[in-house]
């Protein structure tokens, strides 16, 4: 561990020694007593001002196809797209993301991350949780995502909405399919998560769990806004709020709070931006993610896995995710579709963090759980029933990118082989890329925190911050 996090931190105050501050009755406590009380019981140390936008590519993107082109490879690993140049001297990405060749310095590409779990499972987990995973198949945590631990180390923050938010698709929401779990901290640090397609004209929050006490309390409970005002008078009448344990009591300040309504409403932006960013799912997740971090998130989670559910056109030899096996679709039609969607809202995510002067607060990555074979597969298509091009699954390398968070950019860090196999230059774990986004919210990833045993377990297991970008 670099001695860069060697400092000691006494870490955040637990809900156990909030807890001992006073005698907080269930019943006469004032919410604003309440949280002056909180207040007062926080953290000794500095804040900092950041947040992290981690945009979720599951089932695990083509380097090949994207940030890591070989051009001179032989014929079944190059595939049939052309690199185009970049605003940045050496820096070439596939021609299908022309946006991203215009912002390119305004963003780092890291083609040297690398691991061993090449199952969707194992490389989420892997991925997820900078920890190497004690089995290698299913999505279900046993260690805190990342994201949780962000909520466990900022939960004294009493800012109005989430320090850890993910949106994603409509049945794919749940802590455990994408490995978000939250394992030993417990369930008060799984995402705020929102399910459905921003885009949507009917779209809105409904996943804020109240006790049953004050759910009935609600005269109008068919929408969330529809109890928003009514149920505010109620706890100012009955100082319901100290009733509530510490997930309740978020659960009932989330939807009582102007900020949080606020941010996850679209309709606030001009129609010229939303149509920027492109009137799809991915898209205006984008556009989201910016306003969430804006408002005080601390890490935001956007997953971007079907292009197609949004307005888009379904590809019949396409695929719901990025797992490109030619058996799942036909790799260069469904990324012709797929890959300008991306370009798209990405380089306008940061075209706009950047002009709202966010560049500095907010760490945007882009990634998946792993690449896909350099070489090219040729499999009879489920849909299609005809032979098609495809990779398969390939942790040994992959592209990741990275923008903001007041480092350099316009830098490519570490290299592949000449057949994109393998890491040849600046070979990285998850765990430095974890270091570095630690580093960035002001996270000692040396802190322990105990596991279902009560053995103390450090939230980094080892890594370095890359310090390109630090």
């Amino acid at each position: 561990m670099s001695d860069l996090f060697r400092k000691k931190c006494s870490g955040p105050v637990s809900r156990r020694d909030f807890m001992k501050i006073g005698t907080l009755g269930l019943g006469g406590i004032s919410l604003g007593e309440f949280l002056k009380a909180k207040a007062a019981a926080g953290p000794a140390f500095d804040d900092p001002d950041t947040s992290v936008i981690f945009v979720w590519l599951p089932g695990g993107p083509p380097h090949m196809e994207t940030f890591d082109m070989k051009p001179d490879a032989p014929a079944d690993y190059r595939g049939i797209f052309n690199p185009i140049s970049t605003n940045v001297d050496g820096l070439s990405i596939c021609e299908l993301m022309p946006r991203l060749a215009r912002t390119a310095d305004r963003y780092n590409i890291i083609r040297s991350i690398a691991h061993n779990f090449a199952d969707h499972g194992g490389g989420h987990k892997r991925f997820m949780t900078g920890r190497i995973p004690k089995t290698p198949v299913n999505t279900v945590n046993d260690a805190p995502a990342v994201g949780s631990i962000v909520s466990k180390w900022f939960e004294h923050r009493d800012v109005g909405i989430p320090n850890y938010i993910c949106n994603a698709p409509n049945g794919r929401h749940g802590v455990d399919v994408f490995a978000m779990g939250s394992a030993y901290l417990g369930p008060s640090y799984t995402p705020f998560t929102v399910p459905g397609n921003p885009d949507d004209e009917k779209f809105e929050v409904k996943n804020v769990a109240l006790s049953k006490d004050v759910e009935g309390r609600l005269d109008d409970r068919a929408t969330l806004l529809a109890g928003f005002d009514r149920l505010r008078r109620d706890i100012d009448q009955t100082g319901l709020m100290g009733a509530q344990d510490r997930f309740h009591e978020k659960a009932v300040g989330l939807i009582t709070n102007n900020r949080t309504r606020d941010a996850f409403d679209l309709s606030k932006e001009p129609d010229e931006l939303r149509n920027k960013y492109g009137r799809h799912c991915w898209g205006q997740r984008a556009l989201l993610a910016r306003r969430l971090v804006e408002a005080g998130s601390k890490f935001v989670t956007m997953v971007m896995e079907n292009p197609y559910k949004s307005g888009v056109e379904w590809l019949k030899n396409g695929t719901y995710n990025w797992d490109s096996h030619a058996v799942n679709c036909h790799l260069f039609d469904d990324a012709k579709v797929r890959l300008p969607i991306l370009d798209r809202a990405i380089a306008t995510l940061i075209e706009d963090l950047y002009d709202r002067g966010l560049d500095k607060k907010v760490l945007l990555v882009v990634t998946g759980e792993f690449g896909r074979t350099p070489r090219i597969s040729v499999t009879k298509g489920s849909q299609t029933g005809v032979d098609q091009p495809g990779r398969d699954h390939w942790p040994q390398a992959m592209s990741v990118l990275v923008s903001g968070g007041g480092m350099r950019t316009g830098q490519v860090i570490g290299s592949t082989n000449s057949k994109g196999e393998h890491p040849h230059e600046r070979p990285l774990t998850p765990c430095d890329f974890w270091a570095t986004i630690y580093n960035h919210l002001g996270i000692n990833p040396a802190h322990e925190y105990p596991d279902y045993s009560g053995r103390p377990m450090p939230i980094l297991p080892f890594g370095e911050p890359i310090h390109e970008l630090t």
